[in-house]
């Protein structure tokens, strides 16, 4: 009988990792994929922008409502929901002939990750009740999880190379076809609980993230003067804050903010949040960089990550037993300032630098990522209620997400911005006019470097301006986000460092995480319990 229930603990453990190992997957694979896109479709960066943030964005603005479908109507019902939906996405993004139907495909997609992953952590709490087998299926859940972000680059390359840009989709269907088969018959049926769904705060938030989105990647092109960019600014902005402020007054939010006030949570929510501002950004834009003035393939951009993968496969279990030994703190912190150092390294190559120069920056950021994922997620379980399992994941998963969507759309814009100027200097010198400058930078991915489209309508020397220019931009938007993570790493010590200790017995909760009309799941009378031993930061 123990045998039995080992045995489909494993299976429940692998259908949870398979399932989220595809989820964060698909947040990167399609990278290696976009200049493919871009020729094929005939469209520029602010097009390939929408193909990443058309999935990213939904799944943000929609996964801390999955989570409270999952209470309300059974967090395993709306895991294969969601992993339903996530596969009929990438079917339809790997069908999609204009660039219109891929992003929304993607977002169809993005309301699928939105459903299962949510449940994915609560799943793993309740199925692993036992502390250490807890703790040791956290860090094999996020290491799968960080894997994923990881092995996306490597693994799309060749396939784009190989069979075509929308392989990169199809890879999906039989492993979600193969988690629903499993999800069915070995994740058991945790009971719902009246929970009241929080319309307000999700068109607030959807709306004005929408909009905050639409703000950053058209307003480089469209001008931050511009009529339209500026109303959906002040129209994002006072959205978000109408939602932050509703969020405040229910007694069972959509995002829990009072979350925040314990030091811990919010240094380990925000560690989750700015390495994906960061990382996120560098990912999306590194293949354009290889595949463009560098001059790359698919496949040797692809393998090119294989050390940022590796560390990242080193660093997960590493990153668990500092967690237990020592407390999330010291990953945490070490973990953003490697990113930043990775990140910030990158700014020092151009265009004629050889890969062994900037090998390091790879392992560098491959190494701090893997540092962060399993101490975030421990640090945050540890202080929250049995009941707030399910929020607390979703928390997780919206900042993290949210970190990648504002990171490209951010990141972007200043790249866009910088490009635009130093082309805009780089043409008036070879005496091009300068209303053509705006098509020519946002002229289809790989123009000028054998691709389609513009590729061969771009003479010699436009196209080294376009590729010194688009150096430039990548340059600072590294910068930027290098200088956004190393001050980040000294806020999460400070934060971490004044944070109550959570010990094995059991430690009463700070008072902003008890929520006693949040009390209706079957397990939260029960004692948190926490994760793996935490000593004082």
């Amino acid at each position: 009988m123990q045998e039995s229930s080992a045995r489909r603990k494993r299976l429940a453990l692998l259908t949870l990792c398979v399932t989220m190992f595809m989820s964060m997957l698909d947040n990167v694979i399609v990278n290696n994929a976009l200049p493919r896109i871009g020729q094929d479709l005939d469209t520029g960066i602010s097009g390939l922008q929408w193909v990443a943030e058309g999935y990213s964005l939904v799944y943000a603005a929609l996964v801390l409502t999955g989570g409270a479908l999952g209470d309300r109507h059974g967090r395993t019902r709306m895991f294969r929901l969601g992993l339903a939906l996530f596969t009929v996405g990438s079917a339809l993004a790997a069908l999609a002939g204009t660039i219109g139907l891929l992003v929304g495909a993607r977002m169809l997609q993005g309301v699928g990750a939105a459903l299962l992953t949510p449940g994915s952590l609560a799943l793993l709490r309740h199925v692993f009740t036992d502390e250490r087998e807890r703790a040791k299926a956290i860090g094999l859940w996020s290491g799968v999880s960080a894997l994923g972000l990881s092995i996306g680059p490597v693994v799309g390359g060749p396939m784009v190379e190989h069979l075509g840009w929308a392989s990169v989709f199809w890879i999906n269907v039989p492993i979600g076809v193969a988690g629903l088969v499993l999800a069915a018959r070995v994740l058991p049926d945790i009971p719902p609980r009246a929970r009241r769904i929080d319309l307000g705060g999700l068109t607030l938030s959807a709306a004005g993230l929408g909009l905050l989105v639409y703000t950053l990647i058209e307003g480089p092109s469209r001008g931050w003067t511009d009529t339209r960019v500026l109303l959906c600014g002040v129209a994002a902005i006072a959205l978000l804050a109408a939602f932050l402020v509703l969020e405040l007054r229910l007694a069972e939010p959509m995002l829990e903010l009072r979350l925040f006030r314990d030091g811990a949570l919010g240094g380990a929510l925000l560690s989750g949040f700015m390495v994906s501002f960061g990382i996120f950004g560098a990912l999306f834009f590194l293949p354009l960089l290889m595949q463009g003035p560098l001059g790359w393939s698919p496949s040797d951009a692809g393998y090119g990550g294989l050390p940022m993968t590796g560390m990242i496969v080193i660093a997960a279990p590493l990153s668990g037993r500092l967690t237990s030994r020592y407390g999330p703190r010291l990953p945490l912190v070490l973990g953003l300032a490697l990113c930043a150092a990775g990140l910030g390294g990158l700014s020092l190559y151009g265009e004629h630098a050889h890969y062994v120069e900037y090998l390091w920056t790879l392992f560098a950021m491959g190494l701090g990522m893997g540092m962060t994922f399993t101490p975030m997620s421990i640090a945050v379980l540890q202080r929250v209620a049995p009941a707030q399992t399910g929020m607390a994941s979703a928390t997780i998963n919206t900042l993290r997400e949210l970190g990648g969507v504002l990171g490209i759309a951010v990141l972007g814009a200043v790249l866009t911005n910088r490009m635009t100027g130093t082309l805009t200097a780089a043409l008036h010198r070879l005496g091009v006019s300068p209303g053509a400058v705006g098509p020519i930078a946002d002229a289809p991915a790989g123009a000028g470097h054998g691709g389609g489209g513009a590729a061969a309508v771009l003479p010699g020397p436009v196209r080294e301006a376009v590729d010194g220019a688009f150096i430039d931009g990548i340059h600072l938007a590294t910068r930027c986000g290098a200088a956004a993570l190393a001050v980040t790493a000294v806020v999460v010590a400070v934060l971490l460092g004044r944070a109550r200790p959570v010990g094995l017995g059991g430690t009463e909760l700070p008072e902003t995480n008890a929520h006693p009309e949040v009390s209706q799941d079957p397990e939260s009378s029960q004692e948190p319990e926490p994760l793996a031993e935490a000593r004082p930061a």
